[in-house]
Protein backbone atom coordinates (compact mmCIF):
# COMPACT_ATOMS: atom_id res chain seq x y z
CA UNK A 1 0.00 0.00 0.00
CA UNK A 2 1.63 3.23 -1.27
CA UNK A 3 2.37 5.32 1.68
CA UNK A 4 1.24 2.97 4.67
CA UNK A 5 3.76 1.41 7.12
CA UNK A 6 2.81 -0.91 9.80
CA UNK A 7 5.00 -1.64 12.82
CA UNK A 8 5.03 -3.65 15.73
CA UNK A 9 6.01 -3.52 19.10
CA UNK A 10 7.11 -6.35 21.69
CA UNK A 11 3.62 -7.15 22.81
CA UNK A 12 2.26 -8.64 20.36
CA UNK A 13 4.61 -9.10 17.25
CA UNK A 14 2.42 -12.03 15.71
CA UNK A 15 -1.19 -10.55 15.24
CA UNK A 16 1.16 -7.15 13.52
CA UNK A 17 2.47 -9.94 11.39
CA UNK A 18 -0.64 -11.18 10.23
CA UNK A 19 -1.91 -7.95 9.78
CA UNK A 20 0.58 -6.59 7.52
CA UNK A 21 0.30 -9.74 5.54
CA UNK A 22 -3.51 -9.73 4.84
CA UNK A 23 -3.01 -5.64 4.05
CA UNK A 24 -0.04 -6.70 1.55
CA UNK A 25 2.80 -5.03 3.51
CA UNK A 26 5.91 -6.02 5.19
CA UNK A 27 6.38 -4.57 9.05
CA UNK A 28 8.62 -1.22 8.69
CA UNK A 29 11.62 -1.72 9.97
CA UNK A 30 12.63 -0.84 13.82
CA UNK A 31 15.02 -1.54 16.81
CA UNK A 32 13.43 -1.49 20.01
CA UNK A 33 16.16 -2.28 23.21
CA UNK A 34 16.66 -1.20 26.38
CA UNK A 35 19.42 0.71 28.03
CA UNK A 36 21.39 -0.50 31.02
CA UNK A 37 19.14 0.62 33.75
CA UNK A 38 15.69 -0.69 31.39
CA UNK A 39 15.09 2.77 29.89
CA UNK A 40 13.15 1.74 27.06
CA UNK A 41 14.68 2.88 23.36
CA UNK A 42 12.76 2.73 19.94
CA UNK A 43 14.66 3.54 16.86
CA UNK A 44 13.28 4.09 13.66
CA UNK A 45 15.14 2.81 10.75
CA UNK A 46 12.18 2.60 8.04
CA UNK A 47 11.36 6.33 6.26
CA UNK A 48 8.25 7.72 7.65
CA UNK A 49 8.57 11.46 6.47
CA UNK A 50 4.90 12.10 5.70
CA UNK A 51 3.66 8.42 5.75
CA UNK A 52 0.38 7.15 7.10
CA UNK A 53 1.83 4.87 9.80
CA UNK A 54 0.02 2.38 11.95
CA UNK A 55 2.04 0.97 15.40
CA UNK A 56 0.26 -2.23 16.62
CA UNK A 57 1.01 -2.77 20.47
CA UNK A 58 -1.41 -4.29 22.98
CA UNK A 59 -1.06 -2.99 26.41
CA UNK A 60 -1.11 -6.12 28.07
CA UNK A 61 1.25 -7.84 30.67
CA UNK A 62 3.63 -6.66 31.13
CA UNK A 63 1.32 -3.57 31.19
CA UNK A 64 3.61 -0.41 32.36
CA UNK A 65 6.39 -1.69 30.21
CA UNK A 66 4.66 -1.83 26.97
CA UNK A 67 2.44 1.19 27.82
CA UNK A 68 5.76 2.70 27.70
CA UNK A 69 6.81 1.01 24.49
CA UNK A 70 4.20 2.64 22.82
CA UNK A 71 4.33 6.06 24.16
CA UNK A 72 8.08 6.08 23.33
CA UNK A 73 7.44 4.42 19.96
CA UNK A 74 5.20 7.32 18.88
CA UNK A 75 7.32 10.12 20.39
CA UNK A 76 9.66 8.51 17.60
CA UNK A 77 7.51 8.61 14.64
CA UNK A 78 6.35 12.11 15.75
CA UNK A 79 10.27 13.37 15.66
CA UNK A 80 10.95 11.11 12.87
CA UNK A 81 8.34 13.95 10.65
CA UNK A 82 5.40 10.94 10.10
CA UNK A 83 2.40 12.47 8.16
CA UNK A 84 -0.46 10.35 10.53
CA UNK A 85 -0.14 8.32 13.61
CA UNK A 86 -2.44 5.63 14.81
CA UNK A 87 -2.11 3.62 17.97
CA UNK A 88 -3.92 0.33 17.34
CA UNK A 89 -4.12 -0.91 20.57
CA UNK A 90 -6.10 -4.39 20.43
CA UNK A 91 -5.90 -4.60 24.61
CA UNK A 92 -6.35 -1.46 26.29
CA UNK A 93 -4.77 -1.80 29.42
CA UNK A 94 -6.15 0.50 32.32
CA UNK A 95 -9.51 0.31 30.89
CA UNK A 96 -11.09 -1.30 33.90
CA UNK A 97 -10.57 1.77 35.53
CA UNK A 98 -12.87 3.75 33.97
CA UNK A 99 -14.65 5.97 36.81
CA UNK A 100 -14.38 6.30 40.89
CA UNK A 101 -15.13 3.30 42.68
CA UNK A 102 -14.36 4.97 45.83
CA UNK A 103 -13.72 8.66 46.37
CA UNK A 104 -9.82 8.64 45.91
CA UNK A 105 -10.10 6.30 43.39
CA UNK A 106 -7.92 7.23 39.94
CA UNK A 107 -9.77 6.81 36.52
CA UNK A 108 -6.41 6.00 35.10
CA UNK A 109 -7.98 4.84 31.76
CA UNK A 110 -7.96 8.37 31.46
CA UNK A 111 -4.84 9.16 32.74
CA UNK A 112 -3.39 6.79 29.76
CA UNK A 113 -5.50 8.71 26.90
CA UNK A 114 -3.87 11.61 27.92
CA UNK A 115 -0.14 10.18 27.51
CA UNK A 116 -1.20 8.67 24.42
CA UNK A 117 -2.39 12.03 22.94
CA UNK A 118 0.73 14.00 24.48
CA UNK A 119 2.92 11.33 22.78
CA UNK A 120 1.99 12.42 19.68
CA UNK A 121 -0.61 9.67 18.16
CA UNK A 122 -3.26 11.36 15.54
CA UNK A 123 -5.84 8.37 16.31
CA UNK A 124 -6.33 5.15 17.74
CA UNK A 125 -7.66 1.91 16.84
CA UNK A 126 -9.16 -0.54 19.57
CA UNK A 127 -10.96 -3.87 19.98
CA UNK A 128 -14.01 -4.27 22.68
CA UNK A 129 -13.05 -1.30 24.76
CA UNK A 130 -14.14 -2.33 28.38
CA UNK A 131 -16.47 0.78 28.39
CA UNK A 132 -17.51 2.83 25.16
CA UNK A 133 -17.26 6.12 27.26
CA UNK A 134 -13.16 5.83 27.29
CA UNK A 135 -13.30 6.93 23.30
CA UNK A 136 -14.64 10.02 25.13
CA UNK A 137 -11.44 10.31 27.15
CA UNK A 138 -9.48 10.85 24.31
CA UNK A 139 -9.34 14.09 22.50
CA UNK A 140 -8.16 12.41 19.07
CA UNK A 141 -10.96 10.31 17.29
CA UNK A 142 -11.41 6.54 18.26
CA UNK A 143 -12.15 3.79 16.29
CA UNK A 144 -13.66 1.14 18.96
CA UNK A 145 -13.74 -1.63 16.83
CA UNK A 146 -15.69 -5.31 18.02
CA UNK A 147 -14.98 -8.98 17.58
CA UNK A 148 -18.41 -9.76 17.52
CA UNK A 149 -18.80 -10.98 13.87
CA UNK A 150 -16.16 -13.44 13.93
CA UNK A 151 -16.92 -14.53 17.07
CA UNK A 152 -20.73 -15.23 16.03
CA UNK A 153 -19.04 -16.97 12.60
CA UNK A 154 -17.54 -19.55 14.88
CA UNK A 155 -20.59 -20.25 17.30
CA UNK A 156 -22.53 -20.63 13.67
CA UNK A 157 -20.26 -23.54 12.78
CA UNK A 158 -20.76 -25.45 15.66
CA UNK A 159 -24.59 -25.85 14.34
CA UNK A 160 -25.56 -25.85 18.49
CA UNK A 161 -29.82 -25.83 18.26
CA UNK A 162 -31.74 -23.55 21.34
CA UNK A 163 -29.25 -21.20 22.13
CA UNK A 164 -29.16 -18.79 24.81
CA UNK A 165 -26.79 -15.87 24.89
CA UNK A 166 -25.85 -15.61 28.80
CA UNK A 167 -24.69 -11.97 29.97
CA UNK A 168 -22.46 -12.54 33.09
CA UNK A 169 -23.85 -9.06 35.08
CA UNK A 170 -25.95 -6.30 34.35
CA UNK A 171 -23.16 -4.25 32.77
CA UNK A 172 -22.59 -6.79 29.93
CA UNK A 173 -26.75 -6.92 29.26
CA UNK A 174 -25.99 -4.75 25.77
CA UNK A 175 -23.61 -7.13 24.61
CA UNK A 176 -25.35 -10.16 25.02
CA UNK A 177 -28.72 -8.83 23.74
CA UNK A 178 -26.31 -8.39 20.08
CA UNK A 179 -25.14 -12.37 20.59
CA UNK A 180 -28.89 -13.03 20.99
CA UNK A 181 -29.92 -10.82 17.70
CA UNK A 182 -27.48 -12.29 15.31
CA UNK A 183 -27.73 -15.91 16.92
CA UNK A 184 -31.89 -15.63 17.10
CA UNK A 185 -31.15 -16.78 20.37
CA UNK A 186 -32.86 -15.81 23.74
CA UNK A 187 -31.41 -13.94 26.14
CA UNK A 188 -30.69 -14.76 30.44
CA UNK A 189 -28.47 -12.64 32.93
CA UNK A 190 -26.21 -13.98 35.81
CA UNK A 191 -27.04 -12.01 38.75
CA UNK A 192 -24.09 -11.29 40.79
CA UNK A 193 -22.15 -10.00 43.53
CA UNK A 194 -18.23 -8.62 43.47
CA UNK A 195 -17.16 -8.11 47.22
CA UNK A 196 -13.96 -7.46 45.94
CA UNK A 197 -11.72 -7.08 42.95
CA UNK A 198 -11.45 -10.38 40.90
CA UNK A 199 -13.81 -12.14 43.27
CA UNK A 200 -17.81 -13.01 41.95
CA UNK A 201 -20.83 -14.60 43.64
CA UNK A 202 -23.32 -15.60 41.89
CA UNK A 203 -26.62 -14.53 43.38
CA UNK A 204 -29.56 -15.76 40.89
CA UNK A 205 -29.84 -16.63 37.05
CA UNK A 206 -32.53 -14.23 35.58
CA UNK A 207 -34.29 -16.38 32.55
CA UNK A 208 -34.83 -19.48 32.14
CA UNK A 209 -32.13 -21.81 30.66
CA UNK A 210 -33.31 -25.05 31.66
CA UNK A 211 -32.74 -27.66 28.43
CA UNK A 212 -30.85 -24.71 26.43
CA UNK A 213 -27.44 -24.38 25.20
CA UNK A 214 -25.87 -21.64 26.81
CA UNK A 215 -23.10 -18.94 25.63
CA UNK A 216 -21.87 -16.54 28.01
CA UNK A 217 -20.95 -13.34 26.48
CA UNK A 218 -18.43 -11.43 28.04
CA UNK A 219 -15.67 -8.65 26.69
CA UNK A 220 -12.72 -10.24 28.95
CA UNK A 221 -11.63 -13.50 30.87
CA UNK A 222 -9.05 -12.64 33.83
CA UNK A 223 -8.44 -15.14 36.66
CA UNK A 224 -11.85 -16.85 34.99
CA UNK A 225 -13.39 -17.16 38.66
CA UNK A 226 -16.62 -14.88 37.30
CA UNK A 227 -16.89 -17.32 34.18
CA UNK A 228 -16.22 -20.37 35.60
CA UNK A 229 -18.60 -19.87 38.50
CA UNK A 230 -21.37 -18.47 36.67
CA UNK A 231 -21.06 -21.47 34.17
CA UNK A 232 -21.98 -23.70 37.53
CA UNK A 233 -24.76 -22.17 38.31
CA UNK A 234 -25.77 -22.20 34.85
CA UNK A 235 -24.99 -25.70 34.86
CA UNK A 236 -26.94 -26.03 38.18
CA UNK A 237 -30.10 -24.32 36.87
CA UNK A 238 -30.35 -27.06 34.11
CA UNK A 239 -28.69 -25.67 31.41
CA UNK A 240 -27.17 -28.36 28.18
CA UNK A 241 -23.99 -27.33 27.79
CA UNK A 242 -22.73 -23.99 28.34
CA UNK A 243 -19.60 -22.36 25.55
CA UNK A 244 -18.27 -18.95 26.31
CA UNK A 245 -16.46 -15.84 24.39
CA UNK A 246 -14.69 -13.45 25.20
CA UNK A 247 -12.52 -10.92 23.14
CA UNK A 248 -9.74 -10.44 25.71
CA UNK A 249 -8.13 -13.38 27.63
CA UNK A 250 -5.30 -12.29 30.20
CA UNK A 251 -5.81 -15.55 31.69
CA UNK A 252 -3.85 -14.41 34.87
CA UNK A 253 -3.11 -16.55 37.73
CA UNK A 254 -5.52 -19.80 38.11
CA UNK A 255 -7.16 -18.89 35.13
CA UNK A 256 -6.40 -21.64 33.16
CA UNK A 257 -6.62 -24.60 35.56
CA UNK A 258 -10.24 -23.16 36.49
CA UNK A 259 -11.02 -23.64 32.91
CA UNK A 260 -10.00 -27.24 32.74
CA UNK A 261 -12.22 -28.40 35.28
CA UNK A 262 -15.02 -26.22 34.75
CA UNK A 263 -18.66 -26.89 33.33
CA UNK A 264 -17.70 -25.03 29.97
CA UNK A 265 -17.40 -26.51 27.01
CA UNK A 266 -15.35 -24.39 24.88
CA UNK A 267 -13.90 -20.42 25.73
CA UNK A 268 -14.12 -18.41 23.02
CA UNK A 269 -11.01 -16.06 22.82
CA UNK A 270 -8.97 -13.99 20.17
CA UNK A 271 -5.64 -12.87 19.92
CA UNK A 272 -5.81 -9.28 21.27
CA UNK A 273 -3.46 -10.73 23.61
CA UNK A 274 -0.64 -12.93 23.00
CA UNK A 275 -1.25 -16.18 24.05
CA UNK A 276 2.03 -17.21 24.12
CA UNK A 277 3.57 -20.15 26.23
CA UNK A 278 0.46 -20.78 28.38
CA UNK A 279 -0.66 -24.15 28.50
CA UNK A 280 -2.88 -24.85 25.58
CA UNK A 281 -5.88 -27.22 25.98
CA UNK A 282 -8.76 -28.14 24.36
CA UNK A 283 -11.59 -26.21 25.72
CA UNK A 284 -10.07 -22.86 24.55
CA UNK A 285 -10.12 -21.59 21.36
CA UNK A 286 -8.30 -19.01 19.87
CA UNK A 287 -9.72 -16.33 16.83
CA UNK A 288 -7.51 -13.51 15.24
CA UNK A 289 -8.63 -10.32 14.79
CA UNK A 290 -6.35 -9.56 12.41
CA UNK A 291 -8.90 -9.62 9.40
CA UNK A 292 -10.95 -7.11 11.17
CA UNK A 293 -7.81 -4.72 12.02
CA UNK A 294 -6.33 -5.09 8.31
CA UNK A 295 -9.51 -4.28 6.13
CA UNK A 296 -9.99 -1.20 8.93
CA UNK A 297 -6.26 0.07 8.57
CA UNK A 298 -6.92 -0.02 4.99
CA UNK A 299 -10.22 1.54 5.01
CA UNK A 300 -8.74 4.28 7.08
CA UNK A 301 -5.74 5.17 4.84
CA UNK A 302 -7.86 4.85 1.57
CA UNK A 303 -10.65 7.21 3.08
CA UNK A 304 -13.17 4.68 3.05
CA UNK A 305 -16.50 4.40 5.55
CA UNK A 306 -14.73 2.00 8.52
CA UNK A 307 -18.44 0.86 9.83
CA UNK A 308 -19.94 -0.94 6.80
CA UNK A 309 -20.07 -4.57 6.70
CA UNK A 310 -17.20 -6.53 7.31
CA UNK A 311 -17.20 -8.38 3.96
CA UNK A 312 -14.86 -11.23 5.75
CA UNK A 313 -17.60 -12.21 7.91
CA UNK A 314 -20.40 -14.61 6.61
CA UNK A 315 -22.81 -12.95 9.53
CA UNK A 316 -22.92 -9.83 6.48
CA UNK A 317 -23.55 -7.88 9.65
CA UNK A 318 -20.98 -4.27 10.60
CA UNK A 319 -18.22 -6.35 12.48
CA UNK A 320 -17.06 -3.41 13.91
CA UNK A 321 -20.19 -1.38 15.93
Amino acid sequence: MNGLIVFSGNSNPELAKEVAKQIGTNLGECTIGRFADFETLVRIETDVRDKDVYVVQSTCNPVNENLMELLVFIDALKRASAGRITAVIPWYGYARQDYKSNPQDPISAKLVANLITTAGADRVVAVDLHSKPIQGFFDIPVENLSAIAIQCDYLKSLKLKNLIAVSPDAGGVKRARKFAKILNADMAVINKYRPKENVAEVMSIIGDVKGKNAVIVDDMVDTAGTLCEGAKALKKAGANKIYAVATHAPLSGPAISRIRSSDLEEVIITDTIPFGEKPKIKKIVLLSVAPILAEVINRMHTGEPVYAPFSGSQTNISGFI
